[in-house]
């Protein structure tokens, strides 16, 4: 299926100025100005498209991003000293404000907001001929991607500036607001964005977001607040909408073949490798239209391996060995392992060519590595930047969070019969709950099943870290999950060292407890 690429034709943002002292203070007449851009709808698309590229850059969905929330959760351990520095501090918990890899998804989301108020303030121009119809669809766009920034900074870092206008000098920089505050400007633009966004789009504009999207976002917004009531109306929606199902085959779900089918809600598009990963810039922005992501070489098991499944994600498949009905296949197509075929089934996986640490699952050591985005199915390198599109919502998330809420709101009956739709997936088809392991008899254990569902059926998607914070936040948590958390530290992270540095309006008291 054909996919968009979303390259930056416009964001040059301080026009072209002289070298001569003498004409310092004269803009060059033949400079792109905001004055003189901005005028009509491929223009305003062009800037939207821009905003687009940030997502796909290494700061954020190239690399960066996924590493972030991966790092932050229970579901990885580190593949061994190839691991860099920065990332293992953020996998053991003794980062500090300098950290590279935080930082840059830091700098990735504001990036992102300061591209989207560009467009949300060029669109209001008055001697501007936009259509209606383009200047309502880009206005859902671009505040869809302001308020996913800010969900992410709201609940990684906490309170933070709220820029709503793009930033035109060093005055304009903001104090932090709340985090109640971050949470309400994402509502408040995901509303607005609701009600103009497409339900669909044709095939050549598939990875713009819908209005689905929108409300998933508002979602999982609701739930970080503890508000299962309003996740709920919004979740009913994009059910009722039926424009989305459960596919067939869980491999369809990161790789390239399965982009943008009928599971798919909003996906950060990538281009297929031709070897122009874009190493030096953190914006998407490369010369080339090719926009890739290094995800296979990071986790696969001929390639850096940076990153292995932990022991603690590998036992929460349920499986004969422990007593359960039957394997779960989820974990094969999750996983790649001594005797697997890769390449077309031309090659094999042994354990002596897959370098960094083991895995240890029912009594056994191997070498087991993330098969989830891992272009190796078709391919003979590990070593290799792929164009396999990041899923960032997809339906059965949307399902199994509806279960959440139907669960915490007391009706467990229909949250069962929501996860039961999940595991009833032709390729996965395992048992019906409530199962020997998880009676689903009490409100209690219903959601230690929909935990264990979501672990499983999510896992290396980049849900697992929201979803312990907001269960840490909320006091849902029976135990916690991550063995280094200290409280009144871990729950966020810290403002980067630079923040406070170069902002004007913070200060070193008003970092993060902890740090």
């Amino acid at each position: 299926m054909k996919k968009i690429i979303f390259i930056t034709s416009f964001f040059g943002l301080a026009t072209v100025m002289s070298c001569n002292d003498s004409v310092l203070d004269k803009v060059n007449p033949n400079g792109v100005t905001f004055e003189t851009y901005f005028t009509n709808d491929n223009e305003l698309i062009a800037g939207v498209n821009g905003a687009y590229a940030i997502l796909q850059g290494f700061s954020l969905g190239a690399r960066e991003w996924f590493f972030l929330h991966d790092l932050r959760g229970d579901e990885m351990a580190t593949g061994g000293g190839q691991l860099e520095a920065p990332r293992n501090q953020l996998l053991i918990g003794v980062n500090d404000p300098a950290n590279s890899v935080a930082n840059s998804v830091f700098t990735g989301w504001f990036r992102t907001i300061h591209r989207a108020n560009v467009v949300l303030e060029s669109a209001n121009k008055k001697d501007a001929s936009f259509s209606a119809d383009i200047k309502n669809r880009v206005t859902g766009e671009a505040k869809f991607l302001r308020a996913w920034a800010y969900y992410e900074l709201g609940t990684l870092w906490g309170g933070v500036p709220l820029y709503t206008e793009y930033v035109k000098s060093v005055e304009g920089a903001k104090p932090r607001a709340s985090q109640q505050d971050v949470y309400k400007q994402v509502i408040d633009d995901l509303k607005a964005a609701e009600s103009v966004l497409p339900a669909t789009y044709p095939a050549n504009q598939y990875g713009r977001a819908t209005k689905a999207a929108a409300q998933v976002l508002m979602a999982r917004t609701y739930l970080q607040l503890g508000d299962y009531g309003s996740a709920k109306t919004e979740l009913e929606k994009v059910v009722n909408s039926g424009l989305y199902k459960l596919v067939d085959n869980y491999l369809d779900l990161t790789n390239e073949e399965g982009e943008f089918n009928a599971e798919s809600i909003f996906e950060i598009a990538f281009s297929p490798s031709n070897g122009a990963f874009n190493w030096s810039g953190p914006d998407g922005d490369g010369a080339s239209a090719q926009e890739e992501t290094i995800r296979t070489q990071e986790y696969s098991p001929i390639g850096w391996r940076n990153l292995i499944p932990s022991d603690k994600i590998l036992d929460n498949y349920e499986r004969a060995s422990k007593g359960d009905t039957k394997n779960d296949p989820r974990f094969d197509m999750s996983f790649w392992k001594d005797g697997d075929k890769f390449n077309n089934g031309a090659d094999v996986i042994k354990d002596e060519n897959v370098q960094g640490n083991s895995s240890k699952i029912d009594g056994k050591t191997l070498k087991i590595s993330w098969r989830k985005y891992s272009v190796l199915y078709k391919s003979n390198s590990g070593f290799t930047t792929s164009g396999i599109n990041m899923r960032v919502m997809r339906y059965a998330d949307v399902l199994l969070m509806l279960a959440e809420c139907e669960n915490e709101l007391g009706n467990s009956a229909k949250a069962i019969q929501l996860m039961n739709q999940v595991r009833a997936r032709a390729s996965v088809n395992m048992p019906a709950y409530p199962t020997k392991n998880y009676p689903c008899d009490s409100k209690a254990s219903v959601f230690a099943a929909l935990q264990h569902e979501r672990y499983v059926e999510l896992a290396a998607e980049q849900v697992r870290n929201f979803d312990i914070i907001r269960w840490r936040k909320n006091k849902k948590a029976t135990s916690e999950p991550i063995s280094y958390f200290v409280a009144s530290k871990h729950e966020l992270l810290p403002l980067p060292q630079t923040e406070i540095d170069n902002n004007p309006s913070i200060d070193p008291k008003d970092q993060n407890p902890g740090y």
